[in-house]
């Protein structure tokens, strides 16, 4: 019997890899626009490299990113980067298609809805508001609450403990197979690759499920729950 259900967030409820893309490259354009000589592929390029260095979350890529360029941090051209691309990342933060359709539905069935993710508690927050998501989790756990990053099986039990619910009741689905779905199969917990949300090329996820879409966790739950 099926009672909850965590959800991974970036990849998995909504395209932030989308979303880092148009916001990026709408900072580069905006440091361009204010002075700085740059070429708009390789700064993109190795913007984007930097992230995949210093990680997704960190705030600090633009002033990195001038200081290697330029040799300092202007802050006209700082400006100008960061107000554009928070203007472009708010114009491009989605959910995936019937994301919001998913969760109503499963709110239906009394399900109970988490999500655990590694983004730090003020960005995960940001995101859920606004994306009118903020009132729909019973428990949102973030790796300031947890101190441990998936594949710790930490996070997913901690996540169980406020869920009130086992392992063998719950479903995780995220985009990450060596972290969300290893982590919580660790536990015994049912995994759902969001296939969707893919941004490695994986072929085989070790999940008990793929999907391409969303949508599809509703009749996994609704045949387990039946049986």
């Amino acid at each position: 019997m099926i009672k909850a259900v965590i959800f991974d967030l970036d990849n998995t409820l909504l395209d932030f890899m989308k979303m880092k893309e148009f916001a990026v490259k709408a900072a580069i354009t905006g440091m361009q626009e204010a002075g700085l000589d740059i070429d708009s592929d390789e700064a993109y390029d190795r913007i984007i490299e930097m992230y995949n260095e210093k990680g997704w979350e960190n705030q600090q890529i633009f002033d990195l990113y001038l200081t290697e360029k330029i040799g300092y941090v202007d802050n006209k051209l700082l400006a100008a980067g960061i107000v554009s691309y928070r203007r472009a990342r708010e114009a491009n933060l989605q959910v995936y298609p019937n994301v919001n359709n998913t969760l109503s539905q499963l709110m239906k069935m009394n399900i109970k809805l988490a999500i655990v993710s590694d983004a730090p508690s003020r960005e995960a927050w940001m995101r859920l508001y606004y994306l009118n998501l903020h009132h729909i989790f019973d428990v949102v756990l973030t790796f300031d609450d947890t101190g441990a990053r998936k594949p710790s099986p930490i996070p997913f039990k901690m996540a169980l403990d406020k869920l009130n619910s086992s392992a063998e009741n719950t479903l995780m689905i995220g985009d990450w197979p060596e972290r969300d779905v290893e982590g919580a199969k660790q536990l015994g917990i049912k995994t759902i690759f969001a296939r969707y949300g893919d941004t490695f090329g994986t072929i085989e996820s070790g999940a008990d499920w793929d999907v391409d879409d969303i949508h599809q966790i509703v009749d996994i739950v609704s045949k387990l729950n039946a049986a």
